[in-house]
């Protein structure tokens, strides 16, 4: 009997799931599918073959949450493994602290420290750990793997690590952790298919997104990264302020009369291109957009973007390579060529044409420094991942 494998991506009302079958010690994927809307109104599950076909969809009721949509969804699926044993399932886990700097088999012990950084990363932490919390429960002796956004990063250099704060806040976990560390790891896997003095040399990749970020790559090796002790940092994205001076919370704090959890809300769903647009989290409904507001959220954007890419390249003390990958950095041809333009500078000639059809190589042939666009695939890390673990 051959092997398969779940991976588990699981939101605050959504799960978003794999099947993988295993062959000769590769995973292959098989199903796709997601339950949405839990413990709304109306929720849904659905579920496609690996060719995008639907196989599968269906009402959730109101009272079905978690549990009963991966019971459902582990039913159908078993139903269906046709002489393949389900020996585990891989989770996509946002932060791992500093205890965890690899994939580990999930136990209560385990358990119980992830449940500290909870408020590390309040939109995904919570969801994360209730996915495992719920195959436990409708599965309870399959094994389980944690796969963290952060583990990539830990180990970038101390120096990039730290914050300029009282040591004894270090010794408590106060460092920069970074994230979407599953995304980059995929793209230094595949980079040397593309480009192998890129990927042994010098490389910013940007994960550009809902959730956005930018990493620096040394011989396939995260060295800096633009999150930091969240994933507030760095980058504006959809709905989150990125980099923002300490200052302006401690305004708020004192002159505005918001506590904790309206700063919270304020940074974390309010801010970014929704808060800057006042329209929309969806960069290409501000692309479509004519309004100036929209215009504006682009733009800067664009420039964070630009400045960070700028930053980064001093930390690698140079650049052979810049690759966009994730929702918007895979799709929106006008934020790279922006991006682009901005960074001609180091050597970077965009080719128009290329980039307007989401070329896998965007710059002319002539450019110093040749822009890649390569789709991430954080599921197929985790499958890997699991598999490894569960040897």
């Amino acid at each position: 009997m051959t092997q398969a494998l779940l991976v588990i991506n699981a939101g605050s009302s959504s799960i978003k799931f794999a099947l993988y079958t295993v062959a000769d010690g590769v995973p292959t994927p098989r199903y796709r599918g997601q339950a949405d809307g839990l413990g709304a109104s109306i929720g849904s599950l659905q579920i496609r073959d690996n060719r995008g076909e639907r196989l599968l969809h269906e009402e959730l009721p109101e009272s079905d949450g978690h549990d009963e949509a991966l019971d459902r969804a582990l039913n159908w699926l078993e139903e269906r493994l046709e002489g393949h044993e389900l020996v585990g399932a891989g989770h996509r886990v946002v932060h791992g602290g500093p205890e965890f700097s690899r994939p580990v088999r999930i136990t209560h012990s385990c358990l119980h420290e992830l449940e500290r950084f909870r408020e590390l990363a309040p939109l995904h932490q919570p969801h994360n750990l209730r996915a495992i919390h719920a195959v436990a429960r409708v599965r309870p002796h399959m094994p389980q793997v944690a796969c963290f956004d952060t583990a990539v990063h830990r180990q970038q250099p101390r120096v990039a690590q730290r914050f300029a704060l009282p040591r004894q806040y270090e010794n408590k976990g106060v460092l920069r952790y970074g994230f979407h560390g599953l995304s980059y790891e995929y793209i230094a896997s595949v980079l040397p298919e593309h480009d192998r003095r890129a990927a042994e040399g010098r490389t910013i990749v940007a994960h550009l997104g809902n959730g956005a970020s930018m990493c620096a790559l040394h011989d396939g090796q995260s060295v800096a990264s633009t999150m930091g002790f969240t994933a507030l940092d760095g980058l504006p994205m959809g709905q989150r302020c990125g980099n923002i001076d300490p200052g302006v919370i401690l305004y708020l704090l004192q002159n505005e009369g918001m506590d904790a959890a309206g700063i919270e809300d304020l940074l974390y769903r309010r801010s970014g291109l929704l808060g800057l647009s006042g329209i929309s989290a969806d960069m290409r409904q501000l692309l479509e957009s004519d309004r100036q507001e929209a215009a504006e959220a682009v733009e800067y954007y664009v420039y964070r973007a630009v400045r960070e890419a700028g930053s980064l390249t001093a930390a690698l003390g140079g650049l052979d390579a810049f690759v966009f990958t994730a929702g918007i950095g895979e799709n929106a041809a006008p934020v790279r060529a922006a991006i682009c333009e901005r960074l001609a500078w180091l050597g970077i000639t965009l080719d128009p044409e290329a980039n307007a059809r989401n070329a896998g190589c965007i710059t002319t042939a002539d450019s110093q420094v040749p822009v890649y666009v390569i789709p991430t695939n954080e599921e197929l890390m985790i499958a890997q991942h699991t598999l490894r673990v569960l040897g």
